[in-house]
């Protein structure tokens, strides 16, 4: 049968009662199928699913929204920017909301804008949206968003929560393990300490990897070398790496985003150090380009899909069924991508640095010093 074949007239869009007749099932079935609603058989589902596709039946979600007193729609608070990692989150986000049959209304903020949050809030809970996600990475300090009295389910992707509602679901992105992962690779590596580069601290995950940085060193007892703050740019990184070179104690550098760390890598090596014979470059996100610069960038990857299904499946669970105790997020995954960018450290320095390190932290004040030359002959 062609698509749309079954329609009365040939013109009319296929209803409900089409489907149900094609598929051989009562139309309660059809909306059970389409509604996601349990009590039917595999076997029937498909029959309608099959049947759906065949018309070319699209559900009338203004009428199912009269029925239910639901929109079937989700609102997100986003910062308006092209940066990869908050513009991918995006994605991911849309493409959950419509796997699980909602649309997505976004209202964009402004850096630098302390209400921006609460104007976003209010605009979508004028346009009557089921939940509300606040992918919001920026600390504006925005007190009038804590206060708004907000009465469907909320969400909270990789910042402490914003809104007090009914049903606030909170999620990571996985910012703080992902950083103490790329750190404590480095260390593994025999890099006596790791330097940061951090991004700028009103962002909410320049603090989670700085945090996971600073948590890695100390859990392996090692020193904590002054931060350099970026602002997320390759400019930034170029900077800071012309400081790091300047400096000439420095092997290993965790950078806090790919585009800080190709930055890095060019002041590096215009400064006559290579990479990573000299100084290993860890990145954050693993950007497309990260696996095609010289050397390519050993980077973590953001789990950027696998945190916008966990925390959607959350919000529509705590959507459609407000009864139900919500059971904690999973933790995302932690994913290294290991590339050319990282080694160990030059023989020389981490022989030396080695020695020294060992007599600070397992010889104690009693301990005599130990230095590099050689005992004298009796």
């Amino acid at each position: 049968m062609a698509r749309g074949e079954a329609r009365s007239g040939g013109s009319a869009a296929p209803r409900g009662v089409d489907v149900a007749r094609l598929a051989g099932v009562s139309q309660k079935t059809v909306s059970r199928v389409f509604n996601g609603e349990q009590y039917v058989s595999t076997e029937a589902r498909q029959r309608v699913l099959h049947a759906a596709e065949e018309l070319g039946y699209r559900l009338n979600n203004a009428a199912r929204a009269l029925a239910s007193g639901r929109t079937r729609s989700i609102g997100v608070v986003a910062l308006g920017t092209a940066l990869y990692g908050p513009a991918s989150l995006l994605i991911g986000i849309e493409r959950a909301a419509r796997d699980a049959g909602y649309a997505l209304r976004v209202v964009n903020t402004l850096e630098g804008d302390p209400g921006g949050v609460a104007g976003a809030v209010e605009s979508l809970l004028e346009q009557g949206v089921d939940g509300i996600v606040v992918s919001e990475p920026i600390d504006e300090g925005d007190g009038g968003a804590a206060s708004l009295g907000v009465d469907v389910p909320v969400l909270v992707l990789g910042a402490p929560a914003a809104l007090a509602g009914p049903r606030a679901v909170a999620t990571g992105v996985g910012s703080e393990s992902l950083a103490r992962a790329a750190t404590e690779h480095l260390l593994d590596l025999g890099h006596v300490t790791v330097h940061h580069i951090t991004g700028p601290q009103r962002w909410f995950a320049a603090r989670d990897r700085l945090a996971g940085w600073r948590a890695a060193l100390t859990a392996h007892g090692r020193h904590q070398p002054p931060v350099l703050e970026g602002d997320w740019s390759a400019a930034s990184g170029y900077s800071a790496g012309r400081e790091l070179a300047a400096g000439g104690e420095v092997t290993a550098v965790f950078a806090a985003n790919d585009d800080m760390a190709i930055g890095l890598m060019r002041a590096l090596t215009e400064a006559g150090l290579r990479v990573p014979e000299d100084v290993s470059v860890v990145g954050f996100d693993d950007i497309p380009v990260a696996a095609y610069v010289t050397p390519p960038l050993t980077t973590v990857r953001q789990p950027f899909d696998a945190v916008a299904q966990e925390g959607l499946r959350l919000l529509v669970q705590a959507i459609e069924k407000p009864d139900v105790e919500l059971p904690p997020a999973n933790d995302p995954p932690v994913d290294l991508i290991v590339r050319s960018s990282t080694a160990p450290p030059p023989p020389t320095k981490a022989q030396g640095r080695g020695r020294r390190a060992a007599s600070r932290s397992l010889g104690g004040a009693h301990a005599p010093p130990v230095t590099d030359a050689p005992s004298p002959r009796p």
